[in-house]
């Protein structure tokens, strides 16, 4: 697992106000998770996302101070994209197994993006102390969207719920892990598979 580091400021040096401003950011950002997916934390360097990002280095620090306040940037762009797979418009009247599909397919997606980069996030990158309440506040707003989703998809009752959200949470959490790092044909077969597994579940619970 990571290492952690007590009482670390994680503070951007300065906060993008304007357009402009705000959209270096977002490449500074987007550049920093290509290169810590493809690299690791071992190999990952300001010198290498400015040159991802095509800013000067002075760019990269006007911004972000040291590497791991860049990291925590990342690792919050990475999480709200997870999250907002739940967002995704569906129908009331949309079938189990498409709502399921949806499901999937958005999880696969927010993580196919830089495949490796939740790896990367988990296992290698020191973490502040400060970190865990992020990871805490992401937990609990994945769950409650978990639970939201089984509530609507099964109706249970609210004793039986949390449960079976965790279940499904994890199960999905670890298959769709499995499912980024295969091959295109096997990744297909494989999503289908855990489609059938989410169904089969769920369906299970309606009975």
């Amino acid at each position: 697992m990571a290492t952690r580091i007590s009482k670390r400021s994680r503070s951007m040096r300065k906060q993008p106000r304007q357009a402009r401003s705000r959209d270096t950011v977002d490449v500074i950002v987007e550049a920093g998770a290509q290169v810590l997916a493809r690299k690791g934390w071992s190999g990952f360097n300001t010198n290498d996302v400015a040159a991802a990002a095509g800013v000067s280095i002075g760019s990269v620090y006007q911004y972000f101070p040291d590497k791991l306040v860049l990291i925590d940037a990342i690792r919050l762009r990475h999480l709200d994209a997870v999250l907002k797979v739940f967002d995704l418009p569906s129908r009331d009247d949309e079938a189990l197994e498409d709502r399921v599909g949806h499901l999937i397919d958005g999880m696969i997606a927010s993580h196919h993006l830089h495949p490796g980069l939740h790896r990367v996030l988990l296992d290698e990158v020191p973490r502040p102390d400060a970190a865990s309440a992020d990871d805490q506040h992401f937990d609990q707003a994945y769950r409650r969207r978990f639970r939201a989703f089984v509530a609507a998809a099964t109706g249970l009752r609210a004793s039986h719920l949390a449960l079976a959200a965790s279940v499904i949470a994890a199960a999905v959490e670890g298959m769709v892990h499995e499912a980024i790092r295969l091959d295109a044909r096997l990744a297909r077969r494989f999503r289908d598979e855990i489609v059938n597994a989410v169904v089969s579940y769920l369906q299970a619970k309606r009975r």
